[in-house]
């Protein structure tokens, strides 16, 4: 069995944690967790709160926030073995250069009171020598069934490109529901619609599945939206998006 240990005990560490845990081809041998508090999951005995504890493992998954990963990394009580971070926007550089180091980065949105189905998360993995790789992948494909080899500069890009396909695309969920709550509106009656956008996407590139009065210069309901809108922030928002969905269907 590949004898594993995570570092780190937030959103991605306590999803990745439970998921090798549940694996049988795989030992969670520790979590570190800097609160030191006991959680309520299975490998709550596994939990740590010094990193001097640390046990003999293949790998440790450092799973900590993006500006602790360096410092976490030096602190680490040994040297030569394999150390990985699970940060998207980082690069291996990061890694103290004590231990030999990799990258097993999820692209997926993580949090605690949601469970993930891991087996359908992509696992974006990169080391410095072919063999780390190569472990790195048995351990990835352990847990999912998709699994990439991404360099660093990709991973900065495809970092950036989760944060408008996810994070941006979010707020935009937040901010449709203020607008639902402000004309006593159940945001539930949009939920089919975000469903069925975000599964047209799989069946049609994003530009060829784009709607909407933007994409038909349908300026009367264009002025009609900007109208209706009271926070100057939601009519910003509206009209740069407006502006860069025309200025896209302008280049095909």
């Amino acid at each position: 069995m590949i004898k594993i240990s995570v570092i780190g005990f937030g959103n991605v560490g306590q999803h990745l944690a439970s998921a090798f845990e549940e694996n049988d081809r795989i030992e969670l041998v520790q979590v570190f967790s800097r609160s030191g508090k006991v959680a309520d999951v299975a490998f709550s005995h596994k939990l740590i709160d010094n990193l001097d504890d640390l046990a003999t493992a293949d790998v440790y998954v450092i799973s900590v926030s993006d500006k602790s990963v360096s410092e976490v990394s030096q602190k680490l009580p040994f040297s030569g073995r394999l150390v990985v971070h699970t940060a998207g926007s980082m690069g291996m550089d990061v890694l103290d250069a004590k231990n030999r180091k990799g990258v097993f980065y999820p692209l997926q949105t993580f949090s605690k009171s949601k469970s993930v189905d891991f087996s359908s998360v992509p696992l974006c993995l990169e080391a410095e020598n072919g063999s780390d790789l190569e472990l790195l992948e048995k351990i990835a494909k352990s847990i999912s069934k998709s699994v990439y080899r991404i360099d660093s500069t990709q991973r900065k890009a495809l970092h950036i490109s989760a944060v408008f396909a996810s994070n941006f695309t979010n707020h935009m969920y937040a901010i449709g529901n203020d607008i639902c709550e402000e004309h006593r509106i159940p945001f539930e009656i949009l939920q089919p619609l975000i469903l069925e956008t975000a599964n047209k996407i799989l069946a049609l590139p994003p530009r060829q599945a784009q709607t909407g009065p933007a994409i038909r210069h349908d300026q009367n309901t264009i002025d009609a939206h900007l109208a209706l809108l009271s926070a100057a922030n939601q009519k910003n928002i509206y009209q740069l998006l407006t502006h860069s969905i025309q200025n896209e269907r302008e280049k095909l």
